[in-house]
């Protein structure tokens, strides 16, 4: 792990894919600071622009920082393997791609409202504000269901042969009447 060699050299914010990553932390960790970016990924993106994935990412280069930058907007053409792209096979037209940031959450977004359009399942899921993938909701979720609903002991009804009128319940042996509870 290389240390700056002069006290100004060391960057406390680098700016990668139009996202500020702190300067103090290693650079595979900071590299996933970036939507889209998983911890794999960034190792994949530090190996392909030989940069050490321990090293502190306030002491990399500008050479490198340009490297890492080129890697992390367009990976296909940096030769990343395909399965490791997040939009394999686009829905619209049916290419690779690896979405980060702002475009990630728009293409979700729209896919979410393709979903609900067509009437899909998960639509519907999403549409009820419901878990999609498959949870239980007996215990879980409740903020679509109201609040906590506890267990109620039902009344114990008297025998169908005990039919007796309702003053002879309500006073005791005493002709006291009972206080009710």
């Amino acid at each position: 792990m290389a240390e700056p060699t002069q006290p100004g050299t060391f960057k406390h914010l680098v700016r990668i894919a139009n996202v500020d990553l702190p300067g103090e932390k290693q650079i595979r960790w900071a590299l996933t600071k970036i939507k889209g970016v998983g911890i794999h990924f960034a190792d994949a993106a530090c190996i392909l622009a030989h940069v050490p994935k321990m090293m502190k990412t306030g002491t990399i280069s500008d050479e490198q920082i340009a490297r890492l930058n080129s890697i992390v907007t367009d990976p296909i053409k940096a030769g990343l393997p395909h399965w490791m792209l997040n939009r394999r096979k686009d829905y619209e037209t049916g290419d690779d791609k690896h979405l980060i940031t702002g475009n990630l959450i728009f293409a979700t977004d729209n896919d979410i409202k393709l979903m609900k359009k067509i009437r899909s399942y998960k639509g519907l899921r999403h549409t009820k504000g419901l878990p999609v993938r498959g949870q239980r909701t007996r215990s879980n979720f409740r903020k679509s269901k109201g609040k906590v609903v506890g267990v109620v002991k039902k009344k114990v009804a008297p025998a169908a042969g005990d039919k007796k009128d309702d003053k002879s319940k309500k006073e005791d042996k005493g002709g006291k009447k009972e206080a009710k509870k």
